[in-house]
C-alpha cells in the first residue's frame, strides 16, 4: 500500500512523489526493488537527490518505563541531479540490498506485528520532504524459516514480536535494535520456563541464534533468566528439530546466565564445531520442506487475528504523525 502526500514543505505547485516497491517479500540481505515515480509540480524543479530511509517502530526501555519511537536504519541515495520540467512524469528505478539484520515481519505469509516503512525522501533547492511511505515486508532466510519450523515441530507456539532498541552483548550485532520474537513453551518445557525468547543476527555467513528463557521460580532456577547464542550456515541441512530441541534443553538446564548481559558459552560447547558452515546443498531435513502441521500452528498462533491489512494501517498511523528529523 502506498501512502501519497503532497511535498507541502516545498510549496504549493511542488512535485509529487510516489513510491511503488516491487510486490514480493524480500529476505534479509536481499535485493528491494521498486520504482519512484515523479510527478512535476507547476513550474520546472532542480531534483538533487531522491533518498530512501527503512525505518522502524522500535520500543526502548529506560528508567521512566517503556516508550516507541522511529529508528532509520539504512539509508540509499537512489536518483537525482536532473531537472523536472513542469507537469513532466519521471520513472527511477531502484534496487537496493536489504541489512542483513532487517527483521522478519511475516511467516508462512503471516504478519507478525513488526512495522516498517520505506521512506521516500525528495530535495528540491536546499528544501526536503519525507513525501511517500510503504510497507516493507522481509520473509525468513531458509535457515531462520528452518528454525522456527522446528520449534512449530517440537510444540512452541508464536506470542508476539517486538523490535527493542540495544544491543545483545557478545554478539556481532550491527543494527542498534534487535528483533525479539517471544514463545509460550512446548508442554514439554512448561514446567521449567514461562516463555522463550528468540533473536536472529544474520551475516553474510550464516545466522547467530540467541536463545533466552524466562525461567519459573523454585529451588532448582530461582526464577533467573538464561541466554545462550548458536551459529548456523545459510544453507545447513542438520536434523532441524533435533538440533533445535538440544538447544532448547541445553538452555533450561543453564543456571549461571542472567540476562543480555550475560557471557555467552563458546560453539565448542554446545558441539556445533563439527557442522560445516560452508555447506551450501539446498536440500535436507527442516529446508525447503512443506510446512508441517506444527510449524503451521506456530505461525498461526503468533497472529492473534491481526490480518494484513491492519498491519498496513498500522504502518500508516504509526509513521503518518513522524516529523523527527535526523539529519
Amino acid at each position: 500500500m502506498v501512502f501519497k502526500r503532497l511535498l507541502g514543505s516545498l510549496g504549493v505547485g511542488a512535485p509529487t512523489v510516489d513510491t511503488v516497491l516491487d510486490p514480493a517479500p524480500v529476505p534479509p540481505g536481499g535485493a528491494l526493488s521498486g520504482q519512484v515515480h515523479l510527478k512535476g509540480g507547476q513550474a520546472d524543479f532542480d531534483i538533487e537527490h531522491i533518498t530512501l530511509d527503512l525505518v522502524a517502530r522500535v520500543e526502548a526501555e529506560h528508567e521512566e518505563g517503556e516508550s516507541e519511537g522511529v529508528v532509520v536504519f539504512d539509508r540509499f541515495t537512489v536518483g537525482g541531479g536532473f531537472r523536472l520540467a513542469a507537469e513532466e512524469t519521471r520513472s527511477v528505478p531502484f534496487t537496493v540490498a536489504l541489512p542483513w539484520e532487517t527483521p522478519v515481519t511475516e511467516l508462512y505469509g503471516q504478519p507478525l506485528g513488526i512495522v516498517l516503512g520505506v521512506r521516500t525522501e525528495l530535495a528540491v533547492a536546499d528544501a526536503k520532504d519525507r513525501g511517500d511511505l510503504d510497507q516493507l515486508t522481509v520473509a525468513p532466510l531458509p535457515a531462520q524459516e528452518a528454525v522456527l519450523e522446528a520449534l512449530g515441530q517440537l510444540g512452541f507456539g508464536f506470542k508476539s514480536a517486538d523490535l527493542e532498541y540495544g544491543h545483545i552483548g557478545g554478539t556481532g550485532q550491527q543494527l542498534p535494535f534487535y528483533q525479539e520474537i517471544e514463545l509460550h513453551p512446548a508442554p514439554q518445557y512448561a514446567h521449567q520456563v514461562n516463555e522463550i525468547e528468540l533473536t536472529f543476527l544474520a551475516n553474510p555467513a550464516g545466522l547467530e541464534v540467541v536463545l533466552e528463557a524466562d525461567k519459573r521460580g523454585g529451588l532448582s532456577f530461582s526464577g533467573h533468566d538464561a541466554l545462550t547464542r548458536f551459529t548456523v550456515g545459510h544453507h545447513d541441512t542438520r536434523d532441524w528439530t533435533a538440533e533445535v530441541d538440544g538447544w532448547i534443553r541445553q538452555l533450561v538446564e543453564h543456571r549461571s546466565a542472567s540476562g543480555h548481559g550475560a557471557s555467552f558459552s563458546g560453539h565448542g560447547h554446545h558441539g556445533h564445531a563439527e557442522h560445516h558452515h560452508d555447506d551450501h546443498r539446498h536440500s535436507g531435513p527442516g529446508v525447503g520442506t512443506a510446512i508441517a502441521a506444527g510449524a503451521a500452528g506456530l505461525a498461526v498462533g503468533v497472529v492473534g487475528g491481526m490480518v494484513a491489512a491492519e498491519v498496513v494501517d498500522e504502518v500508516g498511523d504509526f509513521f503518518e504523525g513522524d516529523d523527527e528529523s535526523e539529519d
